[in-house]
Order: C-alpha cells, then sequence, then structure tokens
C-alpha cells in the first residue's frame, strides 16, 4: 500500500488511537498538512476532552469511540494504551488495511495480528520510535546476527510504576546512585516494562527476536533523558549506536517517537526516499 498521491487519487484517510503526548502531536501534523493524507477520526479516553483539543485545528476530525475508526479510515496510528492495541489494531488488518503501531510490545503477546494481517492483505507498520539504527539492524538481518544488546537508562520518574518494580518490590524513588533493575529478553521486558521498552521490542523484531535479544535497563537519578545503547555482532558488521532521547510531557516517551511517526507518511509520498 504505497500512499502515493496522484491527481485522480484522494488523500489516505488517518484514524488515531489515543490523543495524548503522541498522538496530538502526530494529528496536528497531518491537520498542518501532510502531501496524501487527511486526519479522519480520532479515539479517545476522554472523547469530550478530546473535541475540545481538536478545536484549534483547522480541519477538526470527530472523535469517536475506537470501534467506531475502521469504516472512517484507511490507515491507524495506535498511540493508545497498550492493553488497547489489538482493540485499535484487528479491525483495520481484517480489512485489509493499514495499522501503525506504537504499542510494540503488546504485539507480542497477540502476534496472531501479523498472521491476519498477512491473510486479509493487511499491514503493521512499527515506526522507529526513539530508536536510531533499525536500516542497520534490517539489513544485517539479512545475513546472519549472532548477538543483540541494549543497555537502556532512564531517568527514575519514567519507570516509577513498572509491573516488574512493583512485582519484585524495587523501590526506586529514593536512589541515590544508578540502580540495574532488569537484566534479560526484550520478550520479558515487554511484559514486565509494557509502557516504557517498546524499542526493544522494535529492536528485536527488525533483528534476531525478542527471544535472543538481550536488554539492560538502569534507573539513574542523575539522567534527564531516555539514553539507549545498542550492541550488534553480525557476520557482515559489527556496530554500536547510542541515542539519548528528550522526554516528552509524558515522562515514558521520547519526542522523537512522534517525529518518527509523522515522518513515515511524508516517506510514502515523497519523490526521494532516504533509507531501507
Amino acid at each position: 500500500m504505497s500512499g502515493a498521491e496522484g491527481p485522480d487519487r484522494p488523500p489516505r484517510r488517518v484514524a488515531i488511537a489515543g490523543f495524548g503526548a503522541i498522538g496530538y502531536a502526530v494529528a496536528a501534523a497531518i491537520d498542518r498538512g501532510i502531501p496524501g493524507y487527511r486526519l479522519a477520526a480520532v479515539a479517545a479516553r476522554d472523547l469530550g476532552a478530546a473535541a475540545r483539543r481538536m478545536g484549534v485545528f483547522v480541519h477538526p476530525a470527530p472523535t469517536v469511540p475506537i470501534e467506531g475508526l475502521e469504516p472512517l479510515a484507511d490507515l491507524v496510528i495506535e498511540c493508545a494504551p497498550a492493553a488497547q492495541m489489538r482493540a485499535v489494531v484487528e479491525p483495520f488488518v481484517r480489512a485489509g488495511k493499514t495499522a501503525i503501531v506504537l504499542s510494540a510490545g503488546a504485539l507480542l503477546s497477540h502476534f496472531d495480528l501479523v498472521d491476519i494481517a498477512r491473510l486479509h492483505g493487511g499491514q503493521i507498520v512499527i515506526p522507529t520510535g526513539a530508536l536510531i539504527g533499525l536500516d542497520a539492524v534490517t539489513a544485517a538481518a539479512e545475513g546472519q546476527i549472532r548477538t543483540v544488546r541494549m543497555i537502556t537508562r532512564k531517568p527514575v520518574r519514567g519507570l516509577l510504576g513498572a509491573p516488574y518494580l512493583v512485582e519484585h518490590r524495587i523501590d526506586i524513588a529514593g536512589i541515590a546512585e544508578p540502580l540495574k533493575v532488569f537484566d534479560g529478553t526484550a520478550r520479558a521486558a515487554a511484559v514486565g516494562f509494557p509502557a516504557n521498552l517498546n524499542v526493544a521490542v522494535a529492536l528485536s523484531l527488525a533483528g534476531i527476536g525478542p527471544d535472543r535479544t538481550m536488554l539492560e535497563i538502569w534507573a539513574d537519578p542523575a539522567l534527564e533523558r531516555n539514553v539507549h545503547r545498542i550492541e550488534v555482532e553480525a557476520d557482515s558488521a559489527r556496530f554500536s549506536m547510542t541515542i539519548e532521547n528528550i522526554p516528552s510531557e509524558n515522562p515514558r516517551t521520547g519526542r522523537i517517537t512522534p517525529l518518527s511517526v509523522i515522518a513515515w507518511p511524508r516517506k510514502q509520498t515523497a519523490a526521494l526516499r532516504v533509507g531501507t
């Protein structure tokens, strides 16, 4: 599904599920104008509040429940809580449409959605998000990747309340120096830190899978940014990458995440596309 706009092709209708920091930023960018796309509908927990926020848009879109999105749009951008991911994505891929999924960790528990998309001609897209270098990992995966390790360091406020910390009674609220709170697979991290580690799942799906991609998570009281370092050993290359992401108004999400989502539709219609 190319999304290219021609003289006789109307813009693709975009639905956004979730109207928080990411959803609002993406909706506002589409409202300002992305060639070949228009904002068709928004779903949010509080539809009234979403409608009021929509009031400043040049082309306000209707606010509807999640189940009302699919008939109104050609693709959906899922920016909702992870527990709602399936309800957002399944109707679109069953209809042969595209779903851009930010709750990549939740996808591991609902991976049959990939089979449903394949069967019906739909597509699930996981955007780059807060992680650089996915093109390099994807290319290396065409050969043989031996190991992938990711070390994530986050400000304490970005990890507070994570299920893994609660379950293991790890109190990070008052720590005075960095503390490693997790060391394991990307799959386990997705369960224990569902609001924090979608980047690790995206990395694993680009490379050697969630059971072989290893992850360390550190809580660091001195940090103001989310820091990710990736180390890859492959038969084609050895490489490492580090990115420091500035948090958005939601401390669990970096400002670059919505920008990576906005970049996707622009890339579909661009006369020049850079990167795999």
